[in-house]
């Protein structure tokens, strides 16, 4: 079979609105003969290019036309291509389990690898190097999430109270796992405290 008929056979199987790379089809044939397939691809309406060496099926819905992907579903099929690993910014994990009100005025990652700009559509996410391996424990779940909430917020703002708020959002199994992730003694406090405070109701 050619590469661009393994190409077209396989992503025809990809799930409409998840976005793909192309090294996830290297297998069947070198990286400009699929390159040359994913641009023919994208040039019929087959595919969408979200970013460079990004695309994804599109999804559509009778009411809004094309539904674009998440921008962090899009960074984390990047990063996942790359070797790399993403986490969430403290400000938008922090935003999504209400703990405050302020919204990024652009997207902002944490990453293992070195820190750039890539262009997703029209939006320009920047990718921050993060050393601290601490801070990109859980990467890409709820309890990731809220470890960066709880980073963002800091020392001075994390409060048995917030905590409180983070495990009713997580679940008993979710706030277990987050429990056990290697974190400072300022948060470790926090959680003390929220141990310690008696349940409401």
């Amino acid at each position: 079979m050619s590469t661009a008929k393994a190409v077209r056979a396989a992503i025809g199987k990809l799930p409409r609105g998840k976005p793909f790379t192309a090294a996830r089809f290297l297998q069947h044939g070198t990286r400009g003969a699929v390159d040359r397939t994913l641009s023919r691809l994208a040039a019929e309406g087959e595919i969408q290019r979200l970013a460079h060496g990004v695309f994804v099926r599109p999804r559509t819905s009778r009411f809004v036309g094309t539904v674009a992907p998440d921008i962090h579903e899009v960074v984390e099929a990047i990063a996942r291509s790359n070797g790399e690993t993403v986490q969430i910014h403290g400000a938008e994990a922090a935003r999504r389990f209400r703990l405050t009100t302020q919204v990024p005025t652009a997207p902002v990652v944490h990453t293992s690898a070195s820190s750039r700009t890539i262009t997703i559509g029209s939006v320009a996410v920047r990718m921050v190097h993060t050393s601290n391996r601490r801070r990109l424990q859980f990467a890409g779940e709820a309890t990731g999430a809220a470890l960066s909430a709880l980073w963002y917020l800091g020392k001075d703002n994390v409060t048995p109270e917030t905590v409180a708020t983070i495990e009713a959002a997580l679940g008993p199994a979710e706030f277990e796992k987050l429990r056990s992730a290697d974190m400072p003694a300022w948060m470790r406090k926090a959680f003390a405290g929220a141990a310690r405070e008696p349940a409401h109701g």
